[in-house]
C-alpha cells in the first residue's frame, strides 16, 4: 500500500508533538513501522489520506458499536451544534442521559457525568476513599483504570504495550495505597484482606479485561468479589468504560448477573465524542458535592454535543428491539470471526488462543489458555508483529499492540468478516 502522504504528516507531526501522537498506542511502537493518517471513516471502515480502505476492528477503541459516521448520530451532534457548543449551565441532554442508564443499569440510581473514562475512575475511587473512610484499594495486574497516578500500577494498555507499567513522575507515595492482585486469582484477594483489615475502601476491576488483550473472569471469580467486598465493607467498583453498554445493554454486569456498588462508564454513551460517567448506589453518590463531602467537577462534563451524540448511540442500540436485536448480531458476527480465526491458524499451523466476550476479542499467538496478563505475556509478540503488518497490507486494521481488545461493530458484515477471515489464514500461512 502507498503510504506517502501518511509518512509526510507523520514526519511533521514529529517536529510539534510527543512521538507524533497524541495517545501512545497510536505511534506503532509495538509493531515496528509509522502509524497512518484518517481523514473519513463510514460503517466498518476507514480511509487514510493515502486513500487506503480498510476493515476496521479498533472502532475508536470500542465507542463505534454502530460502526463510524452514523447517520443519526452525525444528525444529532449538528442538531446540538446549532444550539451552541457548550454552555457550563445544566442542558437538558444531561437530564436525559442519567435517566436513560439509570433505567438501562438497575444498579444505578444516581450517576455523575465528567469528560473521559480517567477522570470516572479517578473520581469514583476517590468516592469510594469517602465514603468508607478507608485509604487503600485493590486493582488488578493487566487491568488499566486511565491515566491517573494512584491507579497507573502494573496497569495494562499502553502502558503495557510499552513495557512500562509505572510512569514516571508518580511519587511512591500516590501508590502506596493501591494493591495489585493477579486477575482471576481469588486466594491473593483473600489475602490482602486478611493482611489490610478494615482498610480496604473497595476493588476496582475491568470486568472482562480488555487493556491487556482480552481475557474473562474465571466461572464464580466476579461472584466472589461481590461477596467477599460486602463482607469486609468494602465497595466493589466496576470499570464499564470499555464494557458497558457493548456487552449488553446494561454492560458486563447484566451479562454476570453482578450488581457492584459503583460503576464507571466512557466510550459509548459518547457515540465517539468524550465522554465519561460514574454512578452506582444512591448513599454513595449523595457523598459527592454539592450534597457532601466528596468534591468533584468538570468545565465540560455533561457537554451538550457529546451527550447528544452519546444518547442517538444509545438510543438507536435501544430501537433495535423493535426491528431485530443490535446485540444479537454483534454476538454472531463475534462467533462468526472467531469459528473463522481458529480455523485460520489451525490450517496454517500457527498456535492461536482467540478470546472473545460478545463483540470484543483478542487472539495470542500461545497455545495456552490466557486468563491474565501473566499468560498474556507468553504470547509470541514477533509473529503479532508480522500478523499485524500482513493484515494491514491485505486492507484490515487490527489495533497495533498484542495487549488490546479487538471491537465489532453491527455495520460490520458476513462479508467483512469473510474476508478478514480469509486474510488472516493467508497471512498466518506466511508466518
Amino acid at each position: 500500500m502507498n503510504r506517502d502522504a501518511s509518512e509526510k504528516l507523520f514526519t511533521e507531526a514529529l517536529k510539534y508533538i510527543p512521538g507524533g501522537v497524541n495517545s501512545p498506542v497510536r505511534a506503532f511502537r509495538a509493531v515496528g513501522g509509522n502509524p497512518f493518517f484518517v481523514n473519513r471513516a463510514s460503517g466498518s471502515k476507514v480511509w487514510d489520506v493515502d486513500g487506503n480502505e480498510l476493515i476496521d476492528y479498533v472502532c475508536t477503541w470500542g465507542p463505534a458499536i454502530l460502526g463510524h459516521a452514523h447517520p443519526k448520530i452525525i444528525s444529532a451532534v449538528k442538531a446540538a451544534a446549532e444550539h451552541g457548543t457548550s454552555f457550563g449551565i445544566p442542558n437538558p441532554h444531561e437530564v436525559t442521559m442519567a435517566k436513560l442508564i439509570c433505567e438501562l443499569v438497575p444498579s444505578v440510581k444516581k450517576i455523575r457525568m465528567t469528560s473521559s473514562g480517567t477522570e470516572a475512575c479517578m473520581s469514583a475511587i476517590r468516592l469510594a476513599r469517602g465514603f468508607t473512610r478507608r485509604d487503600k484499594i485493590i486493582k488488578f495486574d493487566g487491568c488499566y483504570h486511565g491515566h491517573v497516578d494512584s491507579l497507573l500500577v502494573r496497569a495494562g494498555s499502553g502502558a503495557l504495550t510499552f513495557g512500562h507499567p509505572d510512569s514516571a513522575g508518580i511519587p511512591a507515595a500516590f501508590t502506596s495505597h493501591t494493591i495489585v492482585a493477579p486477575y482471576n486469582d481469588e486466594e491473593a484477594v483473600k489475602a490482602i484482606f486478611a493482611a489490610n483489615k478494615n482498610e480496604i475502601a473497595g476493588i476496582i476491576v475491568e470486568p472482562v479485561p480488555g487493556n491487556a488483550g482480552l481475557y474473562l473472569p474465571k466461572p464464580g471469580y466476579l461472584e466472589f468479589l461481590s461477596e467477599i467486598t460486602k463482607a469486609h465493607g468494602a465497595l466493589l467498583i466496576f470499570d464499564e468504560v470499555m464494557t458497558g453498554f457493548r456487552l449488553a445493554r446494561g454492560g458486563a454486569q447484566e451479562r454476570f448477573g453482578i450488581t457492584p456498588d459503583l460503576s464507571c462508564f466512557g466510550k459509548v454513551i459518547g457515540g465517539g465524542l468524550p465522554v465519561g460517567a460514574f454512578g452506582g448506589r444512591a448513599e454513595i453518590m449523595d457523598y459527592l458535592a454539592p450534597l457532601g463531602p466528596v468534591y468533584q467537577a468538570g468545565t465540560l462534563s455533561g457537554n451538550p454535543i457529546a451527550m447528544a451524540a452519546g444518547l442517538a448511540n444509545l438510543e438507536e442500540l435501544g430501537a433495535n428491539r423493535k426491528s431485530g436485536n443490535a446485540y444479537q448480531q454483534l454476538e454472531e458476527r463475534g462467533v462468526q470471526l472467531e469459528a473463522g480465526m481458529k480455523e485460520a491458524a489451525k490450517s496454517a499451523g500457527v498456535p492461536v488462543t482467540f478470546n472473545r466476550c460478545g463483540s470484543m476479542f483478542c487472539g495470542y499467538f500461545t497455545n495456552a489458555p490466557v486468563h491474565n496478563v501473566a499468560d498474556a505475556m507468553r504470547s509470541d509478540r514477533e509473529k503479532f508483529k508480522k500478523f499485524f503488518h500482513g493484515m494491514l497490507d491485505e486492507g484490515v486494521y487490527f489495533a497495533p499492540s498484542q495487549f488490546e481488545s479487538g471491537f465489532i461493530s453491527t455495520a460490520h458484515t458476513a462479508a467483512d468478516i469473510e474476508k478478514t477471515v480469509r486474510a488472516a489464514a493467508k497471512v498466518l500461512r506466511g508466518l
